[in-house]
Order: C-alpha cells, then sequence, then structure tokens
C-alpha cells in the first residue's frame, strides 16, 4: 500500500540476481479495495513500473517469495485474494515442490512480523510447496540492537509505522541476504520446470 513490500522486494532482487544462474522478476497482485477506501487510508497512487501477476506466472519459477503488509497479524486481504484464486493449481499440484519464502511490511513492532508468516504458511502447505525460511543464516545481524529492525528467522521485514517510515539499511540488507539465500537455494535444488 506505502511502498514498504516493493522497497523490500526491489532489494530482494538485488540479492538473487547476485547468484549465477538464477534471475528474479518482479511482480504486484491486484489491488482489492475500492478507491474511495484507500484514499482514506492515505495511500499513494502507484507507478505501473510493475506488472501484475497472473496465477498462471507461478508455475513458471523455480522458487518463489511472496512479499505482503500485515492487517491484523496475518496476510493482507489482496495477497489472500490472490492466493484463493490459485484454486485450479491446487487442484493439479502445479506448484507441489516449488521451493516459497515470505517478507512481510507490518505497522508497528508487535503487528505481526512474525504472524504474518506464520498463518501464511498454510497457504504453502496446502499447495504442497517448500518453506524456506532464513532462520538465523544473516549472521550477527539478526542480532543487531541498536535501532528498530523489521524482520525475523521467518523472513526479512520492515516497520511502516503510520506509512512514512522508511526501511533502514538493516531491513534492506535482510532483504538482499533473502534473496541471495533463496537463489542459492533455488539453484542448488530446483530443475527446470518443463510445463
Amino acid at each position: 500500500m506505502y511502498g514498504h513490500v516493493e522497497c523490500l522486494a526491489k532489494r530482494m532482487k538485488k540479492g538473487v540476481d547476485s547468484i549465477d544462474g538464477v534471475e528474479g522478476f518482479l511482480y504486484r497482485v491486484p489491488e482489492t479495495l475500492p478507491m474511495d477506501v484507500l484514499e482514506q487510508m492515505r495511500v499513494p497512487q502507484k507507478e505501473d513500473e510493475l506488472p501484475f501477476v497472473s496465477v498462471d506466472d507461478l508455475v513458471e519459477a523455480d522458487g518463489l517469495l511472496f512479499g505482503f503488509p500485515t492487517r491484523f497479524g496475518s496476510m493482507a486481504s489482496q495477497m489472500k485474494a490472490f492466493f484463493d484464486s490459485t484454486a485450479h493449481l491446487w487442484e493439479q499440484q502445479r506448484l507441489a515442490g516449488v521451493p516459497a519464502g515470505f517478507f512481510v511490511s507490518t505497522g508497528t513492532q508487535g503487528g505481526g512480523q512474525e504472524t504474518t508468516a506464520w498463518t501464511a504458511i498454510t497457504q504453502l502447505a496446502h499447495h504442497g510447496m517448500v518453506y524456506v525460511p532464513i532462520g538465523y543464516t544473516f549472521g550477527s545481524g539478526m542480532f543487531k540492537m541498536d535501532s528498530i529492525r523489521g524482520g525475523s528467522p521467518y523472513g526479512a521485514g520492515v516497520y511502516s509505522g503510520d506509512g512514512t517510515r522508511e526501511p533502514s539499511e538493516t531491513e534492506l540488507a535482510l532483504a538482499e541476504h533473502q534473496g541471495r539465500y533463496m537463489a542459492g537455494i533455488v539453484r542448488r535444488f530446483a530443475t527446470p520446470r518443463n510445463n
């Protein structure tokens, strides 16, 4: 809504693209809230830089990283609506075995950095996807306490506050790390899909 997830995604792509033989692509899901609601929430207009993803685009990927803001401790309705529209892929098990991870944006420290990822794991489980958390692979960056930092062992994260807080360099570095980490997993285990 406010660009925080997109900011993390762009930095994550940098990490993905740093691994030889792996290329990241950025997409967004369609907005589901009415324009008058978005205006009341003071959501800035989006540029058309990122294309919309279709459900069928998912089967082209050897790995997926899903980013979304939280609403009351779980994924925002826009992302849930997108996952809900994947039923035909579920019926055919087209995403089974595909590695996937999450990154999130929350308004506050207690706003769902971990619960948003926990509750999203059900989407992957029903598809038979392989959940890839980052654990503590970010090393000492996971233990930094000198400033506010989003993210957890479940994935990168950012605190947006009222929508005006910019991601910190540590949050962006964690996103880049997650992209690099996932790309390494994909490169190591994925086989090209022949659909």
